[in-house]
Parts: C-alpha cells; structure tokens; sequence
C-alpha cells in the first residue's frame, strides 16, 4: 500500500537548505519516494493549521518511507536541514487507486 507523507517546512537558509536538497533527492528516488506537490500557493479552509512550505511525497510503503528516514544517509543530512529549516512530517497509507466515500 503506498505511503503518503506530507512536509511542511520552513526555510531559514534557502542556499544552505538548496544543499541538503541536492544530497537527500537521490536518496529519496532510491527508496522509490515521489515528490508530487511542493512548494505551490495553499489555502487553510478549516482549523489553526498554518503551513509554510507544504511538500507531497509518495513510496511505494510506510516501510519504504521509514528504511528512508532511518537510514543513515538521511540520518547524516538531518542535521544540515535541521539548522536552515523546521518543519513538521507525517505519513498516511493510501490506496493507489482511489476510495470511494462511505
């Protein structure tokens, strides 16, 4: 079932942010992750919810997606997106195809 994970960031330090960008983007292709949203105009319509910078991913899994995180080569970049930027992070399993509403 693939997994859907929705970053919303704030960047501090575009140039420095830019860096960990090139070194974490081949990592995400590796474990078969998708950048398929980021960055573009949003509208809050319900709740306090206020996002700065949203971006969408998809793998193939959550256990794609965590083997990700986890993994050492994101672990080691952490901290270089950690001093340019703050954000929030979560996943949701999703079918590939959608679900009708019951």
């Amino acid at each position: 079932m693939a997994a859907y994970v929705v970053f919303d960031v704030e960047i501090r330090d575009l140039a420095q942010y830019q860096e960990f960008m090139k070194g974490v983007k081949p990592v995400i292709e590796a474990a078969g992750g998708a950048c398929l949203a980021r960055g573009g105009t949003h509208k809050v319509y319900e709740g306090d919810w206020e996002p700065r910078r949203s971006v969408l991913f998809e793998f193939p899994s959550v256990a794609a997606f965590e083997s990700f995180y986890n993994g050492d080569v994101y672990q080691n970049l952490r901290p270089i997106r950690d001093v340019c930027s703050s954000g929030r992070l979560v996943s949701v399993e999703g079918l590939a195809q959608a679900m009708p509403f019951r």
